[in-house]
């Protein structure tokens, strides 16, 4: 495993790989955990080598204390990615290795995917992803590239955006991995109290308890049960719960044949902001 800060060193690891052999990417901001190891585990198992870039993208924070506060581990991140095998090269640049002197988001028209659900909260949020992947893609030239269910709206967007730029990279979903007590597996985790946690597993609870009831209820009743479970407790904060079509990610009023439908979910812990989302169908 070797790690690089630019990207004249890293290109120069990759150029014995492109010749014949496939190169895996996981992009990451880093704080890893057994979330993070599933996709590189799954990009191991399906190319020759794996490229997991590490990097706090400011661009996509819409909230500044939420950036300042955003874990980095660098340190133990290396450690853990080393003891997955000897084919991984790190990226782990500056701001300014990839932005220059101007940090700043390209404005993306996705068709309408980044105005739903988060993008609703967190305004510009989605050009940020957007750019900073366009940069990367741009850099590595990766022949596939992996990210978490956890973020399924953005797994839609990466989709679109390979698309809009024509990038020569497929896109892999890779389910989502949640601790034993069912809560999704997230890096801000760690900055969860005990408390905190033990009350936040009442987000996946309750997207079980949505998906158990979606073929005998209607929707305005799911999202009051939803709304009434949250209003119950006295941690967690609900922010947005909605059941969208999968594939345009448009809320859905009434329930259609022949359509699948996920429920997606954002919750504060205190300050800590929380998302996760299920198939229902």
């Amino acid at each position: 495993m070797s790690v690089h800060t630019n990207r004249e060193s890293l290109l120069a690891a990759l150029t014995p790989w492109r010749k014949s052999q496939k190169i895996g990417f996981v992009p990451t901001m880093g704080a890893l955990h057994q979330g993070h190891v599933s996709l590189v585990n799954r990009a191991l198992q399906e190319n020759d080598c794996v490229v997991v870039s590490i990097f706090v993208n400011p661009t996509q924070f819409n909230n500044t204390e939420d950036l300042e506060r955003y874990p980095r581990t660098l340190e133990s991140d290396i450690a853990l990615l080393n003891s997955l095998h000897n084919n991984i090269f790190v990226y782990a640049p500056e701001a300014s290795e990839l932005y220059g002197n101007t940090v700043e988001a390209t404005n993306y028209n996705f068709q309408g995917l980044e105005h739903e659900m988060e993008g609703k909260h967190r305004k510009g949020h989605f050009n940020g992803v957007g750019t900073i992947l366009n940069l990367l893609f741009t850099i590595i030239e990766p022949d596939r590239a992996y990210f978490g269910e956890k973020d399924f709206q953005q797994l839609q967007i990466v989709k679109k955006l390979v698309e809009i730029e024509n990038l020569p990279v497929a896109i892999v979903g890779v389910p989502i991995v949640r601790e034993e007590s069912g809560l999704a597996l997230s890096s801000r985790n760690q900055r969860l109290s005990a408390a905190q946690k033990e009350e936040a597993v009442l987000i996946s609870e309750t997207l079980r308890r949505v998906k158990e009831r979606f073929s005998s209820h209607s929707i305005s009743e799911l999202n009051r049960f939803v709304k009434e479970t949250f209003d119950k407790n006295d941690t967690l904060v609900l922010e947005y719960f909605e059941i969208a079509n999968e594939k345009t990610l448009k809320t859905a009023v009434k329930k259609q044949k022949n359509e699948k439908y996920r429920a997606f979910i954002a919750v504060f812990a205190g300050e800590i902001r929380l998302i996760d989302n299920m198939a229902l169908n």
